[in-house]
């Protein structure tokens, strides 16, 4: 079988047509990017919670850099997703409270579908994109747990769980589309406050463009596996079981399991 990328497995998560409620959120036409006038002003709006200022401090001018290009894009008319006050989402909790860290590539490209957490989708999307269903039935069969029919998996960043994409918009429609912007390195530099603080700390790493952030995680707990999609799922992801591994990790680590259950209504 010939290998597939990343980028190839992302696009058999969009269906090519947005779901019912259009909006989804989205106000990406109307809103001004919260980190427009860099990391600061993030943090005063919310956005961002305090405690990942100095870690993300290099990088304020990159923050600055893909709000003006964000900008000139929405102004030649593209759609950019998620909503301008969801992109930085998986920040807005406190960088102590995080002990497992989740990759994923970039945001659902439909409209109405990325919420600005990794895999997660708006509580209204039906179907849920496949890479999700795959990773409910691993967690099914891993942790024998019974998945919601909705993709919320907001009862996991709740946890600590960052959820983190590695790029972190994505233009409607177009897989993979913003993988130029540099947001690779915002995630870089969020990923090495976390290596920097220490434990308890699990990430997991499916696919090639997460694996890739290995080396930045030496000395940590790291789970890697083949991506979820439906291209990859079945050489590696299927059988791999990262839920009760993780849990495992953190109790060596000292710290509290995650209760991997989520409420059939978000």
């Amino acid at each position: 079988m010939v290998a597939m990328s990343d980028a190839q497995d992302a696009l058999f998560d969009f269906d090519g047509t947005p779901d019912g409620d259009n909006s989804g959120g989205d106000n990406s036409h109307a809103a001004p990017w919260p980190f427009a006038a860099g990391l600061d002003a993030a943090v005063q709006a919310g956005a961002v919670h305090p405690s990942w200022a100095p870690g993300l401090a290099p990088v304020d001018g990159q923050l600055r850099s893909i709000a003006a290009e964000l900008e000139a894009r929405r102004a030649a008319g593209e759609r950019i997703l998620p909503a301008p006050d969801r992109v930085l989402r998986a920040f807005s909790e406190p960088l102590e409270r995080v002990k497992v860290l989740i990759v994923g590539q970039d945001p659902y490209p439909t409209p109405g579908h990325p919420v600005g957490l990794s895999f997660a989708v708006d509580a209204h999307v039906r179907p849920l994109p496949r890479s999700l269903a795959n990773i409910y039935r691993e967690l099914a069969d891993d942790a024998g747990v019974e998945p919601p029919a909705h993709g919320d998996l907001s009862a996991w960043a709740d946890q600590g769980v960052l959820l983190l994409n590695r790029v972190l918009t994505v233009g409607a429609g177009e897989s993979g589309s913003h993988r130029g912007l540099g947001w690779q390195k915002v995630t870089d530099a969020a990923v090495a406050a976390l290596a920097a603080r220490g434990g308890p700390l699990v990430s997991i790493l499916w696919g090639r463009d997460a694996q890739a952030l290995a080396p930045a995680l030496e000395g940590t707990a790291v789970l890697t596996s083949a991506h979820p999609s439906p291209l990859s799922a079945s050489r590696g992801f299927f059988g791999s079981r990262p839920f009760s591994h993780t849990n495992e990790l953190l109790a060596a680590q000292g710290a509290a399991p995650v209760d991997w259950r989520l409420p059939a209504a978000p």
